[in-house]
């Protein structure tokens, strides 16, 4: 990550149960599809047993993300989350002023 300032994309999700629906296909392509995208940092995801799952996205500026959220086939795939896969969502769009990392010694790459 770069030094902040930069954007953070929080979206907060309860998942409908219905295996086989094309849901992990389809977050896998729009993961694939937002690392292609100008100002795109990384991203970071985790889903419970309960359906809740929390996706966070970093972007360089807030025009990236707007340009993210209008890409065509992610408005696709939103259509279909509200249709399909979604009981509810939040859109949080945060501005992060500070970063601060630890990383385990002896985790690190040639670590001791």
């Amino acid at each position: 990550m770069p030094e902040p300032p930069y954007y953070a994309v929080l979206f907060t999700s309860l998942r409908r149960e219905s295996p086989a629906d094309g849901y992990g296909e389809a977050a896998a392509r729009m993961e694939e599809l937002a690392r292609e995208q100008p100002g795109f940092l990384g991203i970071e995801s985790a889903r419970g047993e309960d359906g809740l799952g929390i996706t966070i996205s970093y972007w360089m500026t807030l025009a990236d993300v707007a340009a993210w959220g209008r890409h065509a086939e992610h408005l696709l795939a939103q259509k279909r989350g509200r249709e399909e896969w979604y009981r509810w969502y939040s859109l949080r769009i945060c501005r992060v002023e500070r970063a601060i990392e630890f990383t385990r010694p002896e985790e690190q790459p040639g670590g001791k």
